[in-house]
């Protein structure tokens, strides 16, 4: 058995799981337009800044998936990555 320590704290961090289920949408995302020979980044970027769907394809689900994700979170998550916070 593992010995435990009882008296630490365990923490969890909700931004930090959001983060991680972003990041496979994304990826998921990315691979469909990828895989439908579209130009990604071009793609997200078009649907983040304009936030209409028809810029993420139907393939694999991807445009459904992408519409899960708040695009205030999405936009924050990004600038966290990106400024590594």
């Amino acid at each position: 058995m593992p010995n435990l320590d009882k008296d630490k704290t365990i923490t969890f961090s909700i931004r930090d799981e959001k983060d991680r289920e972003i990041q496979a949408t994304l990826t998921a995302v990315y691979e469909a337009l990828n895989e439908k020979g579209y130009n990604p980044i071009n793609q997200i970027v078009g649907y983040i800044l304009s936030e209409d769907p028809t810029y993420i394809t139907n393939y694999k689900n991807a445009r459904s998936l992408i519409r899960r994700i708040d695009r205030d979170e999405l936009m924050s998550s990004l600038l966290r990555v990106y400024l590594g916070i």
